[in-house]
């Protein structure tokens, strides 16, 4: 495949494009700086930033998927501001690319631990993690809206963080999967696999999907 990957330096991103990269898949990575990304066989590197609409649209334009792994710089006060502006000019410029396939990476705060009650909006979410969790979710329920594209959201486990690529993992839909009594774990190494899978093998479009141990 031909993917477009947006935000390729970051946490995930960088994972995404060794994954995809190791199947043989054809990267574009757009990065805000390119200098951090080493050249490789099927890599193609161009600079870019989210709120650049044109040429996001320009550079996305003939390929086959497009994987957003955008985040806005953490710290700011206006962080949910930014990566909603963000996150709405990766959506537009992808339609207005003519790709169609869109896999987001957000976060687990969206997901549901009871009924009606959302990982966030318990007493037990980290509070400087919240403004990011809001807007994750408002991303969500922007593109739940959202008919033209074949876009997959994924929210991994509560809990992710480094860790070995194993290859297994448990696949769910909108609840957290618990470990036990208490919420599960994904390494961002295993986040990737399943990532690319979803781009190989569709089985979650217009709809989103988690994972954990």
């Amino acid at each position: 495949m031909k993917i477009a990957l947006v935000g390729a330096t970051g946490f995930v991103g960088s994972k995404v494009l060794a994954e995809a990269l190791q199947r043989g898949h054809q990267v574009t990575a757009l990065a805000r700086t390119p200098s951090k990304i080493a050249p490789q066989a099927g890599l193609t590197v161009v600079q870019a930033d989210a709120t650049d609409g044109d040429l996001l649209a320009r550079t996305i334009a003939g390929h086959d998927a497009v994987v957003s792994a955008y985040n806005a710089p953490r710290g700011t006060d206006d962080f949910g501001d930014r990566y909603l502006q963000g996150f709405r000019t990766v959506v537009d410029s992808v339609k207005r690319s003519g790709v169609k396939r869109l896999v987001v990476v957000g976060g687990a705060g969206s997901l549901f631990v009871a009924p009606g009650v959302q990982l966030v909006d318990t007493p037990q979410f980290p509070a400087e993690y919240r403004t990011e969790a809001r807007a994750g979710r408002e991303a969500l329920n922007q593109i739940a809206e959202e008919r033209s594209l074949d876009w997959t959201f994924v929210s991994p486990a509560p809990l992710l963080q480094p860790g070995p690529r194993t290859g297994r993992f448990r696949l769910g839909g909108d609840q957290v999967l618990m470990d036990g009594d208490k919420p599960g774990s994904i390494s961002v190494d295993d986040l990737a696999v399943a990532i690319v899978d979803e781009l190989e093998k569709p089985r979650h479009v217009q709809r989103r999907f988690t994972l954990a141990y």
